[in-house]
């Protein structure tokens, strides 16, 4: 059993993936994985330097994340160009991850552009977790360091609530406490036949 975890940035989805961890899943992080392909060297790293240039790179020559945010989300264009040179690659190595470990039960991907990528077809169940914007916001700017402006403009860029909501298997409200959250985590493992 594969299941996809989705949301808009803050809505929790780590915080969800961490339960269903905690469950028995085998969780994989797809942000993780990007960033391990952003690696000196590599395929993606090459690409990426060629269409945004040096101007993204630490003093170390890697690439430095918060720059090329601020490069990228500066309009659609560049955000597709950049899924265009990482979603591929990434979802390569996401399936090598659950097929080397297709024997562990259920296998959980934690990607916050599950349906964007349109790797959402490739699971068998889709969780979405949503929170109110609100919460989102304080969350993201907790765990970011990133300015609401920012974080705003960078859920602008995400398929739309709507869109998730229409291709979700279980839905997962992340307003309340943890132990609210964990309740509809242990629901969904259940139905899931985990």
């Amino acid at each position: 059993m594969i299941i996809g975890i989705t949301g808009s940035f803050g809505s929790g989805k780590t915080t969800v993936a961490k339960m269903f961890d905690r469950l028995g899943a085998y969780v994989i992080d797809a942000d993780k994985t990007c960033h391990s392909l952003m690696k000196p060297g590599g395929k993606v790293y090459v690409e990426i330097i060629k269409c945004f240039g040096r101007v993204i790179l630490n003093k170390a020559g890697r690439i430095d994340r918060k720059k090329l945010a601020s490069v990228v989300f500066k309009n659609r264009a560049k955000v597709a160009l950049l899924n265009n040179i990482v979603h591929p690659e990434a979802i390569k190595e996401i399936k090598k991850l659950i097929r080397s470990n297709k024997g562990r039960g259920v296998i959980v991907v934690d990607a916050p552009l599950l349906i964007e990528s349109g790797f959402y077809k490739k699971m068998d169940k889709i969780v979405l977790v949503k929170s109110i914007l609100s919460n989102q916001v304080s969350r993201a700017v907790l765990t970011r360091d990133v300015s609401e402006k920012e974080i705003t403009r960078r859920m602008r860029m995400q398929a739309p609530l709507k869109k998730k909501l229409a291709l979700a298997d279980f839905i997962i409200d992340n307003n309340g406490s943890k132990k609210k959250t964990l309740l509809q985590v242990k629901e969904i493992w259940k139905h899931a036949g985990a």
